[in-house]
């Protein structure tokens, strides 16, 4: 994956295009996407930065693939092609169309708050988007960018299909882009983290704010594609956080259950930051073959491991619950992440039993004093562990940790294991 994130994406992409700074440019952000990618192009040309609203339409039984797109001041593009190819009739392409309409007059409503346009005419357009799948998009960009009176139209991207690529340059007077591989499948599929863009963010770039947002601090409700499977999580991280806690949760737990928020909000007093992801996605959660599937899970652990790591720079340890303890326990063995600590209440270590002795990670495993089939299954993941183990034991706590101040006691001993493994340690005098 070449780029971090879309202002990662931005900041590569402004570098190539220096050639047109102090000229007459107007940069112009496809929403949402493309806007970030854009507001670190204008920043490096130092030039005005605007919106170019357009919207595709997508094939009405799979969205993703686009029939054509419309633009500002009734541009519409088609593929004839398309259309007779899935048998689309005009009626269906209406409905399709006026919805976009809606949603295109939305957004100027919402982005611009009541600001007009940047004026084109006469100057050079730099129509910016974070990639290119079919161009569909990118040419009625162009379109709309010179029915405005552009002189001269670019159209700079990260990335892009090779194809899509070089059909553009039919359309626009230069197209730029960073990476045209030649396995190309989603534009997603070259960033760490393609979280979507929301509103809110589009409009504060677009009124001026374009300092970069603290990207360690804060509490927000997220999606993390692992792939094009999206996972949502709620990632809170306290100012001068000394690392971050992914909680990979097991069968009938997820980011909303008030136990994980209990172990959560005490390590974010310790100055911990966390991530509480769902690994599976609601429509799989049902799938009792998914839930126990610890090596799908794992994987997609690995992949929002890499993901956080790349946000917010911070080490990272997990939290792992039910079969989310195996999962935890195998992803720390994978060489593409490093992992400072992890921590197991109760679950299902014994899952991940075939690898428990290759986990060199500092692992401590919870377990209640009543549970008893449980505390045996954690005596013998503990006995196969090589690095640093530890087996807490919490007195008359069952399963749930339900009994009068046994999860808070559980939630004690993660958080001093944690601060110990993801605190860097300071040593006085020199």
């Amino acid at each position: 994956m070449p780029f971090t994130d879309r202002r990662d994406a931005g900041r590569r992409l402004g570098a190539r295009l220096v050639r047109w700074r102090g000229s007459d440019v107007v940069v112009l952000g496809l929403p949402r996407g493309g806007v970030p990618v854009a507001a670190e192009v204008a920043r490096a040309l130092g030039a005005p930065l605007d919106v170019l609203l357009v919207r595709k339409l997508g094939l009405p039984f799979q969205p993703e693939l686009a029939l054509g797109a419309i633009g500002e001041g009734g541009l519409r593009l088609v593929n004839p092609v398309l259309l007779g190819r899935f048998g689309i009739s005009e009626a269906e392409l209406a409905a399709v169309e006026a919805a976009e309409r809606s949603e295109l007059d939305r957004r100027a409503a919402r982005f611009r708050s009541g600001r007009t346009r940047t004026p084109l005419a006469g100057r050079t357009a730099i129509v910016v988007d974070d990639g290119v799948a079919t161009g569909s998009t990118a040419r009625v960009a162009v379109s709309a960018a010179r029915a405005a009176g552009a002189a001269w139209v670019v159209v700079a991207v990260p990335v892009g299909a090779r194809q899509a690529v070089e059909a553009l340059r039919e359309d626009a007077d230069d197209v730029v882009c960073l990476e045209c591989p030649a396995a190309f499948t989603a534009v997603g599929q070259w960033y760490e983290d393609f979280t979507q863009t929301p509103d809110e963010e589009v409009a504060r770039l677009l009124a001026g704010e374009t300092g970069e947002p603290d990207p360690v601090t804060g509490d927000e409700e997220l999606t993390v594609f692992v792939g094009a499977v999206p996972l949502g999580g709620r990632l809170t991280v306290p100012e001068r956080a000394a690392g971050i806690v992914v909680f990979a949760h097991g069968s009938g737990s997820g980011r909303y259950s008030p136990r994980a928020r209990t172990a959560a909000e005490r390590l974010h007093r310790a100055g911990i930051a966390t991530l509480l992801v769902d690994l599976l996605t609601p429509s799989e959660e049902s799938d009792r073959a998914r839930v126990f599937a610890v090596e799908l899970l794992a994987s997609r652990l690995v992949e929002v491991t890499r993901w956080v790591r790349a946000r917010t720079g911070l080490p990272v340890g997990y939290f792992g619950t039910g079969t989310g303890a195996a999962a935890a326990l195998l992803a720390a063995t994978d060489y593409r992440v490093e992992v400072a600590a992890v921590v197991a209440r109760g679950g299902r270590p014994d899952l991940a039993a075939k690898r428990l002795g290759w986990v060199r990670t500092p692992t401590m495993l919870i377990a209640g004093a009543f549970d008893t089939g449980v505390l045996e299954l954690h005596r013998k993941a503990r006995a196969q562990l090589r690095g640093e183990a530890h087996l807490a034991v919490v007195p008359g706590a069952t399963h749930l940790f339900e009994e009068p101040g046994a999860l808070e006691e559980a939630a004690t001993l993660a958080t001093d294991w944690f601060r110990r493994h993801l605190t860097p340690v300071t040593v006085d005098g020199g």
